[in-house]
């Protein structure tokens, strides 16, 4: 999810109109579940942590499952909604064509590449990775502010949030080791100017919050705020991979399914049980796909290009999503105003 720009007029809901039925819970069942999936998957992940390097558990094993290759997967149930078909059928360059070529592309690069230069590639697609888990942040912070009439997120918090994710990332990027690749050399240098970059956009951040007039400081969304300023703080407080990097996964994809969920049963009534069936198989058959692929990357040739084809796909989320949340385009606003009403109408 992009960061949302100005809601359009036409999604808007008119001045003196009903609000939507029930929004109040409903907006708060979102704002619960975004924050309880967050904040609830460090203490989760690291109960459930391995020790050393040994291979997650089964129950940690499912919720890495659910939260990394599912959330990837249910991107698909787009391409199931005609409406939205129709609409990706005007921007194919967007929605088909860049989609194949990166899952095409990085087939053969993984198949074509030695391990070690991949691994250089493999660090470029984890700082997009997470530079799109910190997109997806800022996009909740400037929903829940404009749903609990906070008004529009100013430039001053939009950066302060935008510069937490970016040294989040160099802290990331400089040990190699917590993303689990072993020949790419580590930049140690690098982390504590990373940490301090960290903690001065957090505080500025903090003030820019405080600078806002009381009531347009609402606690609600005043929270979600807040949790994008921190989402990164665990790489810079655990030498584990899961603790560090597993809980940021969790915690986006987590994120994602809550909404993607809300978006498939905010339909018209009498077809929302199928829409979220489409959307629970498509994301379980695509989900089992990709998570076997995700396991190829050490086998032969054949199996590399496997890979690399899954790779290829997560970016390919990385690129539809950025299309189909961007609220600056009058489709994909009103599309979720009339789904989410209680968030955007």
């Amino acid at each position: 999810m992009p960061a949302l720009g100005p809601i359009s007029a036409a999604a808007r809901r008119p001045r003196g109109a009903p609000r939507a039925p029930n929004g109040p819970l409903p907006r708060a069942v979102w704002l619960g579940g975004t924050l309880l999936l967050t904040v609830g998957a460090l203490p989760v992940v690291v109960a459930l942590a391995p020790a050393g390097g040994a291979a997650p558990g089964a129950a940690l094993g499912g919720l890495l499952f659910l939260g990394s290759t599912v959330h990837v997967a249910g991107t698909g149930w787009f391409y199931c909604v005609p409406e939205m078909r129709r609409h990706m059928g005007t921007r194919r360059a967007r929605y088909v064509t860049a989609p194949l070529a990166l899952v095409a592309g990085t087939a053969v690069l993984a198949a074509i590449v030695p391990q070690r230069p991949f691994e250089l590639l493999l660090l470029a697609f984890f700082g997009w990775q997470f530079s799109h888990f910190q997109r997806q942040n800022l996009s909740l912070a400037a929903l829940a502010s404009t749903a609990y009439g906070s008004g529009s997120l100013r430039a001053g918090e939009r950066r302060a949030v935008v510069c937490a994710g970016i040294a989040g990332i160099a802290g990331l990027l400089s040990h190699p080791s917590l993303l689990r690749l072993a020949d790419v050399p580590s930049l140690d240098p690098v982390f504590p100017l990373a940490a301090a970059g960290y903690a001065l956009a957090v505080g500025n951040g903090v003030v820019q919050l405080l600078r806002r007039a009381p009531e347009h400081r609402r606690p609600a969304a005043a929270g979600l705020y807040l949790m994008t300023l921190l989402f990164f703080l665990p790489v810079f407080l655990f030498q584990s991979p899961y603790a560090a990097v597993a809980v940021l996964t969790l915690a986006h994809g987590f994120q994602y399914l809550l909404m993607l969920a809300l978006v498939a049963g905010g339909g018209p009534r009498p077809g929302r049980p199928v829409s979220l069936a489409v959307l629970l198989g498509v994301g379980l058959t695509l989900g089992l796909a990709l998570d076997g692929a995700s396991h190829l990357g050490g086998g032969g040739a054949p199996a590399r290009a496997v890979y690399g084809a899954y790779l290829g796909a997560t970016m390919a989320h990385f690129v539809v999503d950025a299309g189909l949340w961007r609220l600056r385009e009058g489709f994909s606003c009103g599309f979720l105003a009339r789904r989410l009403p209680y968030l955007l109408g």
